[in-house]
């Protein structure tokens, strides 16, 4: 879905006229409505504040154009309920609400995660817990959070 069809469905699904959502966003009835054509897009700044008003991410809002993966456990973030978010409410594309709560991860170490995986992730193939950790620790190793 294109942006302009994601925010207009955004803004009837939380019964706001354009009027009402460009005041809330500090810009005039006539810029939401170009947006809603797709005549122009709001600029970056303007993007945080829609995405604030409205408590969807900035993926949703510009039609989901990238899957998000957690950058500490590595889960695809299918929809805006996964992710975490800041103190502050705003929402953390980078990772789950499960990794990462209130401006603080969950697991203090990589080999935390790990532990947590072994103990959880289902092993139908009855493999050694080591290679487990050892193909789990290869697949984490290359996410934002682990990288050296």
């Amino acid at each position: 879905m294109e942006m302009k069809d994601t925010l207009k469905q955004l803004r009837e699904a939380r019964g706001l006229t354009q009027e009402q959502l460009a005041q809330r966003v500090l810009v005039t009835r006539q810029a939401v409505s170009r947006w809603e054509t797709g005549e122009t897009q709001p600029n970056t700044e303007t993007l945080k504040l829609l995405s604030r008003e409205l408590d969807v991410s900035i993926n949703t809002l510009l039609g989901a154009p990238r899957q998000l993966y957690c950058q500490c456990c590595g889960m695809p973030l299918t929809e805006d309920g996964m992710l975490s978010r800041e103190p502050d409410g705003t929402i953390n594309e980078d990772y789950c609400k499960w990794c990462y709560t209130e401006g603080s991860f969950v697991y203090p170490s990589k080999d935390a995660l790990l532990d947590f995986l072994i103990a959880h992730m289902p092993n139908p193939d009855g493999q050694p817990d080591a290679a487990r950790r050892a193909l789990y620790d290869a697949h984490l190793s290359q996410l934002k959070h682990w990288r050296p």
